[in-house]
């Protein structure tokens, strides 16, 4: 079924879920190492200590007593993301930014504090996570790279770069659409870029069904688009999987606005699409590279 909708003359080394499992994540990654990347505050915490890029945290919610009090202290900010530790597929996420009055906002809509303090419970019970329990992540909100806006100029896109044994083998960008509430997540409506990544440019956009050279909100085709900062991504992602004992992951990297590029958040289990946004088998990366 994935060959089929895999649209190039030669799929070879195209991988389903079964194969990346057996010869990737199972192979080169240890179960007992998985906590450091599923675990968005462990993550932050090897990070830090090891001097890598990434965002500022702001508090770190545990129990639900300390909600209040946390939130106090995050309410100086004029924008914050608020993340489960252990979510995935961007599930949970809220970027809330205050307005000209100085209220709260996400989706054009308010958050109160009472809404704030709901959303924070939901994520500690465990509801994004699927688990009894979970931690609650605040911090500082990205301002996207300018570069983006020529894009799509709302939300935070991400490169996704795929490293095994320290090596990129694959990457992609993941940008918001109208459709995706933000979000760049490819199941939530986003859409996926390829990447040439030996010459640091843009080549097709993949909405999941059909390729185009275009965003779905902007007539200007990307095709050839060169990436700002391309070299030192490529040397952040090889940097983050130095420091993380597991040796094929999922990287995501957003570019500040400011700070430049900085680690997002960290996969074990990166999905299978970046292989059709980019027309190329995951195998045929590991070839092309090693």
């Amino acid at each position: 079924m994935f060959s089929k909708l895999f649209k190039i003359e030669n799929p070879k080394g195209v991988m389903g879920i079964n194969r990346r499992n057996l010869e990737l994540v199972y192979k080169y990654n240890h179960p007992k190492h998985y906590r450091w990347a599923d675990d968005k505050v462990l993550t932050k915490e090897l990070l830090e200590e090891n001097g890598i890029a990434t965002a500022k945290t702001y508090a770190v919610i545990k129990k639900t007593g300390n909600t209040r009090s946390k939130w106090e202290h995050c309410k100086a900010y004029d924008a914050v993301a608020i993340k489960p530790a252990n979510g995935c597929g961007g599930d949970g996420i809220k970027i809330l930014k205050k307005d000209n009055e100085g209220s709260f906002r996400s989706g054009g809509k308010i958050w109160d504090d009472a809404k704030v303090y709901k959303h924070i419970t939901s994520i500690v019970s465990g509801f994004f996570s699927m688990n009894s329990s979970d931690s609650c992540l605040i911090e500082k909100c990205i301002i996207p790279h300018p570069f983006f806006a020529e894009i799509y100029d709302a939300g935070v896109p991400d490169f996704r770069v795929i490293t095994l044994k320290g090596t990129p083998i694959m990457a992609m960008l993941r940008m918001p659409t109208s459709k995706s509430d933000g979000k760049a997540n490819l199941h939530q409506n986003g859409v996926g870029i390829g990447i040439d990544m030996n010459k640091g440019i843009l080549t097709q956009v993949y909405d999941g069904k059909r390729y185009s050279m275009t965003h779905p909100d902007n007539p200007t085709p990307i095709n050839g688009k060169k990436i700002p900062c391309w070299k030192e991504i490529l040397a952040l992602s090889k940097k983050t999987a130095k420091v993380f004992p597991l040796d094929y992951l999922g990287i995501d990297i957003v570019i500040d606005a400011t700070e430049g590029p900085q680690i997002m958040e960290v996969n074990v289990r990166p999905g299978l699409g970046i292989q059709l946004v980019n027309r190329c088998g995951l195998q045929q990366a590991i070839e092309d590279q090693f």
